[in-house]
């Protein structure tokens, strides 16, 4: 952290769970002494429903969209963090050529703004979707396993790294998986966020499918430390999986966030029924890679991830 404290860093994405996470860190960072510019389409907006994110020295906005946003009048930048995307399956599947268009042309137009400014490095925030289908039968997904993606945004996130690889501009890439943390939206498609909103309204928890797919969360402070520890110290033109290598099934995370419920009426409704010897789904990275060549690790439990987001919600 240390080595940011006085650079200049912009961020795409910023007004997003990526980006609402890392200006949470820095606040609470006191070391922070750089500056920081944030692209969005309404900052007034941002700014009025997040107060608490907005006193952080040298913090700056950039309004614009991601494709064509004006560069020329600002300042130039040490590092660039690029992770605008709506990252919605609802998005996704009513609107593909949309969501493909923000991904790829908004990191077009990110890479023309880095060669104006010529800046030290990217950090292109990727996703775990450009793997496509993990086997059921792998338990853990490495950098190096065939990209197949299956929809838009994958295809999109990977279309937009091998844009980013054959530029000019020096590259990591962040494959990212799933994640909690205060500012997780908890009306989307992300199941972990679902179920702290039924806890938070005291409803009954209910799993739309078997509750057998694994996944894992990572809470939001170790994201934002793997971003950066990437952005320092992470080798050119690489990619690394970020996120929790931890499974835990669908059913087994909703029992988990029913525990922190303070009705004691409430109940885990499954609606389907395992069929029989078939293997469950899973979206599961493995971090050897970002574990042995940069120290990496997950500090914060799942369990206390969770605690630690249901109360930043109730307050």
């Amino acid at each position: 952290m240390s080595s940011l404290s006085n650079m200049s860093i912009f961020i795409s994405g910023g007004t997003g769970f990526f980006g609402k996470s890392i200006l949470d860190y820095l606040n609470i960072n006191d070391s922070w002494k750089g500056r920081l510019y944030i692209l969005s389409r309404n900052p007034d907006k941002f700014c009025n429903e997040n107060p608490e994110l907005i006193n952080l020295p040298g913090l700056n906005f950039v309004k614009g969209d991601i494709r064509d946003f004006e560069y020329s009048s600002l300042p130039n930048f040490d590092y660039v963090i690029h992770a605008a995307t709506e990252a919605d399956s609802k998005f996704t599947a009513e609107k593909p050529e949309e969501m493909y268009s923000v991904i790829v042309d908004g990191t077009k137009r990110i890479l023309e703004m880095c060669e104006a400014k010529k800046i030290a490095r990217l950090l292109y925030v990727s996703s775990g979707a450009v793997y496509g289908v993990q086997p059921p039968d792998l338990l853990n997904v490495a950098e190096y396993y065939p990209c197949v993606p299956v929809n838009a945004y994958g295809k999109g996130k990977l279309d937009a790294e091998n844009i980013c690889l054959e530029s000019p501009i020096d590259t990591v890439i962040a494959r990212c998986f799933a994640f909690v943390g205060p500012y997780l939206p908890l009306d989307k498609h992300f199941a972990i966020g679902n179920f702290i909103n039924n806890i938070l309204h005291s409803e009954d928890i209910n799993i739309k499918g078997d509750g057998s797919p694994y996944r894992s969360y990572m809470y939001a402070s170790d994201l934002v430390e793997w971003l950066f520890a990437l952005l320092l110290k992470a080798k050119s033109n690489e990619s690394y999986n970020v996120g929790s290598d931890k499974a835990i099934s669908i059913a087994e995370l909703a029992k988990l966030v029913s525990e922190f419920s303070l009705s004691k009426k409430q109940n885990i409704n499954i609606a389907k029924k395992k069929r029989a010897g078939a293997l469950p789904s899973r979206y599961v990275p493995s971090t050897d890679k970002a574990q042995k060549e940069l120290g990496l690790k997950c500090k914060i439990s799942l369990k206390k991830s969770i605690q630690k987001a249901i109360n930043s919600h109730k307050k």
